[in-house]
């Protein structure tokens, strides 16, 4: 018996049930939340430029152009809310910092060739013997000093996370609790205790142990410091943390009540299995080294979200897209474990969540909402 064909036929007669059921559409009820969730890349790829993320989020770009005719038109005007983790978080944090007028500094494509000049300054080798003895590969204070030039104002500014035309939302781990930390526009609105440079977030959330030393850092008003090492140890895809901020935020999201007002694009770095550095003798005897370790991780924490996701959007799956590759086939996770194909290539997902989000027109978060405080704001947990 073929378990896979099996369980699709349940979950199509389920999903085929359930809205003959649901109650009509009504025409005006509000659009969807849209999510976009960037993956953190492999340790032995650090090359962010040349990402899958990357590539992904420029064709993305294109078809918004293509079909608003608006040569201006960026990825944070179709998004309420863009989520990151380690290189995904320097992409999200590209596509979302403020120009000063409520315009992104940066479309996709300039935020990429951005990475690809500043590339070697990111991902600096160190020159010492301490690496024969296993010492950080990186050297910490190059990507700071270009992660501070370039989350900065002309006139030398650092950009916070209050900063950003959209929400934007970035996991780091934190040594001194040993728990997550995520980094919140909706909590920096709040207070200076929970406002960050942008730099700091993103060298926070890129700290990946046998690369980088921890980083220790505190936030504008120094009232809250933090140890962080690489967010994607605990949540490489942010699709999942992403998604709990928008159900538990009534203040920037009143008419999410759950899934089903939700339009998620989930943009995945590639597997091991389709990198050049994997190793398929790891688990057989072979010596893993640490940065083979850290991409177990990823993937495996990464895998596990999706899973979850698709399970939650069982009854609505166009409403949830995770690509792996624009050139590759497209696949989708299966309730009960395993992936079947979608039929079509990502590119052409990614053109029809294009088509949707353009469709239902721009978002209409305010950009920034500490600018304007009329109003009294009610607290959000740091668990978001």
């Amino acid at each position: 018996m073929d378990i896979s064909k099996v369980t699709v036929e349940i979950f199509t007669k389920l999903e085929q049930e359930w809205l003959s059921h649901s109650p009509p559409s009504v025409p005006d009820s509000p659009k969807p939340a849209r999510i976009l969730s960037i993956d953190g890349a492999s340790s032995s790829l650090p090359d962010i430029a040349s990402s899958v993320a990357a590539s992904s989020l420029v064709h993305l770009e294109d078809n918004i152009r293509l079909r608003t005719s608006d040569p201006r038109a960026s990825v944070a005007d179709f998004f309420d809310l863009v989520s990151g983790t380690g290189s995904g978080a320097i992409l999200a944090a590209l596509l979302v910092a403020d120009d000063g007028s409520g315009r992104p500094l940066f479309s996709a494509r300039s935020a990429v060739h951005l990475l690809q000049e500043r590339g070697r300054d990111l991902f600096r080798p160190r020159r010492s013997l301490r690496l024969l003895r296993g010492g950080r590969r990186f050297s910490g204070s190059s990507m700071e000093k270009a992660l501070r030039e370039i989350f900065s104002r002309e006139d030398g500014a650092a950009l916070t996370l209050r900063d950003t035309c959209k929400p934007l939302l970035v996991p780091c781990f934190d040594l001194n609790s040993s728990a997550p930390f995520v980094f919140s526009r909706a909590d920096a609105a709040e207070s200076p205790s929970f406002n960050f440079e942008l730099w700091k977030v993103c060298r926070a959330t890129s700290a990946t142990p046998g690369l980088f030393q921890p980083f220790e850092f505190s936030s504008v008003d120094g009232k809250t410091s933090c140890v962080a090492i690489d967010g994607g140890l605990v949540m490489n895809n942010p699709s999942a943390v992403a998604i709990t901020h928008v159900l538990h935020n009534k203040r920037d999201f009143p008419n999410v009540n759950g899934v089903e007002d939700l339009l998620v694009l989930s943009l995945g770095n590639g597997t091991m299995s389709s990198s050049q550095s994997y190793n398929p003798g790891i688990g057989r005897g072979s010596k893993c080294s640490t940065s083979a370790i850290m991409d177990i991780v990823r993937e495996g924490v990464s895998e596990t979200v999706d899973q979850m996701l698709c399970n939650a959007f069982c009854f609505n799956r166009a409403d949830y897209a995770r690509i792996q590759g624009v050139r590759e086939k497209g696949m989708e996770s299966l309730p009960f474990g395993g992936k079947r194909p979608t039929g079509e290539t990502n590119g052409e997902r990614i053109a029809e969540v294009a088509h949707r989000i353009v469709a239902g027109g721009k978002t209409s978060l305010p950009p920034s909402p500490y600018k304007d405080l009329r109003f009294a704001l009610s607290p959000l947990t740091n668990g978001r």
